[in-house]
Order: C-alpha cells, then structure tokens, then sequence
C-alpha cells in the first residue's frame, strides 16, 4: 500500500496482507442478525419522567440508544455531514498535510486505529479534532474545505449541549441531583472523530473498527444514514444497529459505567465495512476534564451495596487506555476494588 490513507482514490480488489485478520479474529458477519427493539426516545417529549425511566433502562440493558428530536438542528447535521465528505474527496496530497501517527496530537488525519501497537490495520482513516474550548482549537483545524471551520463549530456547540441535556436525564435515571454527573465531570473535553471508511473487497476479513468500549463518559454518534456499519455486542452477540433517520447513537462510555457503579454499561461495539459504498461516521465524544476525579455515586453505595471500582483521575485512566492491546479486556478491570471473600 503506498498512500499512507486508504482514502486515496484507490479501489483496491483485495485486503491487503496487513489489514486481514487472524481467522479466529474476524467478522462473522454471517451471523450476526439486526438489532430489532434498540431503545428510540424522543427527547421532546412531554412526559420528563417517562424520559428518565427510558434512558435508565436502556443505559441498564443496552448501554447505548438511539435519540430523535434531540435539539442539534437538521440543517447542522446536513453541513457537518457535507463538510466531511467534501474533506474526505479532496486529493491525497491535500489531506496527507494534516496527517500524523502521533495520538498526542489535537488535530491529526490518521488511518486504523492505533498504527504503532496493532498488528493488524483497520480499514478506516479518520481526522481527530479537539473541540473544546472551540477558540483554542479551532485555528488548528482543516481550512479546506474553506467551510469546514465555521461548519464544525457549530455543529460541535450544539451536540455539547444535547451532551449535558443527556448528562441530567441520565443523572437524573440513577436517582442522583440532575447536575450530578456533569459536576462530577468538571470541565469536559471535548473531541472528535470523523471516520471515513473506504468500500472493502473482503469485508469478512477486516474491521473498520474492531470491538472496544470507549474510554470517555458519553459518545453521541452521527451515522451515514443509508450505510449501516455500526454493531454492538448484545447478550453475547453481535447485533446491527441500523441508522434512524434524524437520530443519534448515543453510548455509555468507561466513565458513566464507573460513577454509576457498574448500574450502566459501557458497550462493545464496532464497526464492520462493505463492498459497495464507503461510510462516513461522525463520533463526539465528552471526555471528564483531566484531573477530574472519577468513582462511584456515595448516594449509589450507602445502601450497603459495595464501591466496585477505585477512585483514580482521568488522565490515570486515558493512560492505560492508550497503553494497554485495545481489544483485549475491558480497561475498567483495571480499576476494580478486589472484594474480599
């Protein structure tokens, strides 16, 4: 492979030797059925207390849902979703300026996952951008598309805002003060990631992402709606999760699981390709600011039910994220309290 993207114009008519997967590490993309009854709310709604007890149950038994009439305006979605196209068509050249394997880097177009510690590739590039606050970040983004700034600002000051109205309805789900969690988070960062993932001869052989949970408090997901990519690891299974007109993915990522004491689950999920269309996916994540300390709700243990994971900071927690093999245990594990028998 010669661009160092797979955005490169190039139609390649078989994965290349270091993107295919051990057999025992691959797809099955055969068996993997449609996620028929993902939760749908509908954030406006009348009924706050039906809300609640919708987000608690799905947090509970899915860790992640699907939000319609989410306030994030439709035209803003349009402009994000066309910006990024247009970024991911420009010549090769073009985007190899911005491109770096270094995941230090607040602004930076790279191809996998993590390029100096996996094994084997996935087939996705993707330009990781820093978003808050926006006038730090901002001047080091993209300035071709000449639209990309002003398009990205705004879309990304109004999926924070939809971020902390989750944040309430989920604080507000676990029993706790509605500003709970966005107090415990302190000042969020705010990053995001706008994947781009080419059409792939073999997709049973690759990912585009391979199982992971996220290691920030709350993702909101923006899907390609006519490509569907995305599967989540359901009772055991791998189940698709297809794209809801006007809707976002949202899941729970490490940092609610922790605070709500393990009540909320933080999902595994992936990302698969296919042979006809390429997928855009635009993820934001809201990240606890970095010495933000992170432990279980005192109000979830002093029914007697005990802390099951230590206090520590995020930026303790984003470090072992980062260091340890992405796909093989859950960075939470890590942080468990052993119980005494």
């Amino acid at each position: 492979m010669d661009a160092k993207v797979l955005s490169s114009g190039v139609r390649h008519s078989n994965v290349p030797e270091s993107y295919v997967r051990p057999e025992s590490d691959r797809p099955g993309l055969s068996e993997v059925s449609e996620c028929q009854n993902i939760p749908v709310i509908d954030l406006a709604s009348p009924n706050r207390a039906q809300t609640v007890q919708q987000i608690g149950d799905a947090c509970k038994h899915y860790g992640f849902f699907q939000v319609i009439n989410h306030g994030v305006s439709t035209e803003g979605v349009e402009k994000m979703v066309g910006v990024a196209n247009e970024f991911f068509s420009l010549p090769v050249e073009e985007k190899l300026k911005l491109y770096s394997d270094d995941p230090s880097k607040t602004m930076r177009l790279s191809t996998s996952f993590n390029l100096n510690k996996e094994k084997v590739h996935n087939w996705r590039d993707y330009l990781r951008l820093h978003c808050y606050p926006l006038d730090k970040y901002v001047p080091e983004w993209p300035s071709n598309p000449s639209s990309f700034k002003d398009t990205v600002s705004s879309y990304c000051t109004e999926v924070r805002e939809l971020g902390y109205r989750l944040q309430e309805l989920i604080s507000e789900s676990l029993g706790l003060e509605k500003d709970y969690i966005k107090s415990a988070l302190g000042e969020q960062g705010q990053h995001m990631a706008v994947n781009f993932y080419p059409p792939c001869p073999q997709p049973e052989l690759t990912y585009g992402l391979p199982g992971h949970t996220d290691p920030n408090a709350l993702t909101i997901l923006l899907q390609d709606l006519g490509v569907a990519g995305l599967q989540v690891l359901k009772d055991g299974k791998w189940v698709a999760v297809n794209p809801h007109p006007n809707a976002f993915v949202i899941n729970v990522g490490d940092q609610l699981q922790a605070l709500s004491n393990g009540i909320y689950k933080s999902v595994w999920h992936r990302a698969v390709t296919n042979t006809e269309r390429a997928r855009l996916s635009v993820a934001t994540f809201l990240c606890p600011q970095d010495d933000a300390l992170i432990s279980p709700a005192k109000a979830l243990t002093e029914d007697g039910s005990a802390a099951i994971y230590r206090g520590y900071t995020y930026t303790e927690y984003y470090k072992k994220f980062w260091t340890r093999d992405l796909e093989k245990d859950h960075c939470l594990d890590l942080f468990k309290i052993q119980q005494q028998p």
